[in-house]
């Protein structure tokens, strides 16, 4: 399934719509988790977006307000777009929502490429079928980006659970 050879880090890429708000949400706080768990050599965390509206620029400030707040570090991220070259340098791509899947998908080339995309709730022990998406805080207000922070960390918890099968599955 991975374009990598044996034995290398396990590369998971994290999209949301614009790379401001919800995916570099997710790529900070995965890898944090990872780094505690002592796995962040053998997993690596990108994240992109959908749309190139944001190239180069930080976090909605409010995300990363609410990342601070929860003693994440948000100041190295900048907003960068998904292509689809980024399917032979990830080994699973993890999409915020269903139009961001759709996009995601829409880039890939191969069967391959599409069998390395999947829902970034996937992981969620608690998401259901109608309920699998990290909705987009931005046109909201601060709860908002608490709520998505805290579907996060849940989602985060999982995959860092699941981070050794995964990267004997999707590395060997």
């Amino acid at each position: 399934m991975t374009d990598t050879e044996p034995g290398h880090p396990l590369r998971i890429a994290v999209v949301c719509l614009g790379n401001i708000c919800r995916s570099p949400m997710a790529d900070v706080v995965l890898e944090q988790k990872l780094d505690d768990a002592g796995l962040s050599d053998e997993v690596r965390v990108d994240s992109a977006g959908t749309g190139g509206w944001h190239r180069g620029e930080p976090m909605d400030p409010r995300a990363a307000a609410v990342l601070t707040e929860h003693g994440y570090d948000p100041t190295r991220h900048r907003a960068q777009q998904i292509t689809s070259e980024w399917f032979a340098d990830h080994d699973l791509i993890l999409t915020m929502d269903a139009s961001n899947y759709d996009d995601v998908a829409a880039l890939a080339r191969t069967p391959s490429d599409r069998a390395k995309i999947a829902m970034f709730r996937s992981y969620d022990p608690v998401a259901t079928p109608g309920d699998d998406e990290v909705p987009d805080p931005w046109y909201g207000g601060p709860e908002g980006f608490e709520h998505v922070l805290g579907l996060i960390e849940r989602t985060a918890d999982a995959i860092v659970a699941h981070a050794p099968q995964l990267v004997r599955e999707l590395t060997q």
